[in-house]
């Protein structure tokens, strides 16, 4: 037998058939592991108890003895009509929370009549341009009785001021809403792309946004601060966290200048990540930022309020973990990540469906991608105590590297000048390309087992499964059918009214935008005209030349 590297193609039995001689003694993230960890090779061996600073043990004292993680499926294509039927299924079948996935037009800020939109309506997601469609996604569901997020980015103030508005038509008080909306432009300019306006402009609009839920809507998650995409644009799991991290002292420091109160905004920040294969080298990743943010808390600004200083998180088990070779695999994959973001403390879980890597779930594989979240939860045990894998000399260990690994991405990102200019200059997308193609190439070579894909494979091997999704080819058609009745019915004077006051306080960086955003969209303006009138202002941002 070969090493992983070397490993023959047999024209007979399939590509990469040999399997290494042995596991990788390095995890992903380039830290040597050795043979057998001790007492006294743990930096720190009281970590305290669970709820108490720096929260490496989890941030409430009962874990989920209490209460388990929220089960929130991604979701949402076509219609609203369609988008709504299927969360009423997943609803239906024991979701726990909503996760609305949006189109890529609602997302970059082009409504679904634009030429350059219309070939994308509903494929990725729902297409959301106005209040009267977010009236249609969230008919017959409470929103005052469900946890929804939103992973939108660069109109996220747009899509958070319309489920305002979706409340306010519901009659139901702001206050009760809870949930979150992603609203982290900063990664998308590094791994996404789905940014619409220059980074200040950016930055000033998730400022708004969050200082405004603080007093309208203060159980709500203003802000998702997310590593997830930075993940599955190739970095490791050491520079998720560590971007994520950094990400989320540059909307501290902004919120500041805005004249935000840490202690009190700190409380509704919350983050987001993928969670791949390497067991364990995951869990110590949520251990170790969970410390490490409390600290940096502490030390750089003096937060003393323990709720404050916690780091709540939700994941995503799959994305780019997933393959679409030998696509029922991914179940088995799903549930080992799924049982590390328990471990790891996660406070609500997205688990993706087996056939994700290649369409947009079925019935079926989303009821088999729920399930999976319940065995975990009712079967294994694993809610029993709290951080089960506490006090492992090993977990403790790679916990401490972890943490110093951490710690020297942003050290290395404070060094080159901050995020900002990291992002501007585009550095740090330069760096995420590199880990990204160093990721490819040890696929490509064998040096990264994916068991189906380049291991274990057959050549005859039929790749296709029992069911295909199928988007009716007319979602798109009625879409812009439903947008065109919508504008020769709404009182334009209204609309014109709303964008006007809108245009003059985007010029003005001291005011907040949020109650003008809700005011147009309870006229029924558009997703498109509200980020034109803002381009106006603000422009858009380019690309640096350097990429």
């Amino acid at each position: 037998m070969s090493d992983a590297s070397s490993a023959p193609k047999s024209e007979k039995q399939g590509a990469y058939m040999e399997p290494p001689t042995r596991p990788s003694t390095t995890t992903p993230s380039g830290i040597e592991v050795p043979p057998v960890v001790t007492a006294d090779m743990v930096r720190e061996p009281d970590q305290g108890m669970p709820g108490e600073f720096p929260f490496t043990r989890g941030i409430f004292p009962d874990g989920f003895r209490g209460r388990l993680w929220t089960i929130r499926q991604y979701s949402g294509f076509g219609t609203a009509e369609e988008s709504n039927e299927r969360y009423r299924f997943l609803l239906d079948q024991g979701q726990t929370g909503l996760s609305v996935a949006l189109d890529l037009p609602t997302q970059c800020g082009y409504d679904p009549v634009d030429p350059i939109a219309k070939h994308e309506v509903g494929k990725v997601g729902v297409s959301l341009s106005n209040l009267a469609e977010a009236e249609i996604l969230f008919d017959g569901i409470d929103v005052s009785g469900i946890s929804t997020s939103f992973t939108i980015n660069g109109t996220a103030s747009i899509i958070y001021a319309m489920y305002c508005a979706v409340a306010d038509k519901q009659g139901v008080p702001r206050e009760k809403l809870t949930g979150t909306i992603q609203n982290d432009i900063l990664k998308e300019y590094v791994a996404r792309g789905t940014w619409i306006f220059p980074v200040k402009p950016s930055m000033r609009l998730i400022a708004d946004t969050i200082l405004f839920s603080n007093e309208q809507t203060p159980r709500f998650n203003a802000i998702s601060i997310a590593g997830a995409h930075v993940r599955d644009a190739g970095s490791t799991a050491v520079e998720e966290m560590g971007y994520t991290l950094a990400n989320g002292l540059a909307y501290i420091d902004e919120l500041i200048r805005r004249g935000g109160d840490v202690e009190k905004f700190a409380r509704r920040l919350s983050f987001f990540f993928y969670v791949h294969m390497d067991f364990f080298e995951e869990v110590c990743k949520f251990r170790a930022g969970r410390r490490l943010w409390a600290k940096l808390l502490t030390e750089r600004y003096g937060v003393k309020d323990p709720k404050a200083l916690m780091f709540r998180f939700g994941v995503v088990c799959g994305g780019s973990s997933l393959v679409g070779a030998q696509p029922y695999n991914n179940v088995v994959r799903v549930g080992i990540e799924n049982m590390a973001a328990v471990m790891g403390g996660a406070q609500s879980i997205f688990t993706a469906a087996f056939d994700e890597a290649y369409q947009i779930p079925t019935e079926h594989s989303a009821e088999i991608a729920v399930r999976t979240q319940q065995i975990v939860a009712h079967e294994s045990g694993i809610a029993r105590t709290v951080d089960p894998l506490g006090g492992s000399y090993y977990v403790e260990w790679l916990t401490d590297q972890m943490e110093d690994e951490i710690t020297k991405v942003i050290d290395e990102i404070e060094v080159y000048g901050g995020v900002t200019k990291a992002v501007e200059d585009g550095w740090l997308q330069m760096k995420i390309a590199q880990r990204a193609a160093e990721r490819n190439r040890k696929v490509d070579s064998g040096e990264t087992v994916i068991v189906g894909q380049n291991y274990f494979r057959r050549e005859d091997q039929n790749e296709g499964v029992a069911e295909l999704f199928k988007l009716d080819p007319q979602a798109s058609a009625r879409v812009i059918e439903k947008f065109e009745r919508l504008r020769d019915s709404r009182n334009d004077a209204e609309v014109a009214k709303s964008l006007a006051a809108l245009e003059k306080a985007a010029a003005d960086d001291k005011e907040n935008l949020m109650p003008y955003l809700v005011d147009c969209c309870h006229a029924y303006a558009t997703v498109g005209e509200m980020v034109a009138t803002l381009k106006t202002q603000w422009g858009e941002f380019e690309e640096p030349v350097r990429l």
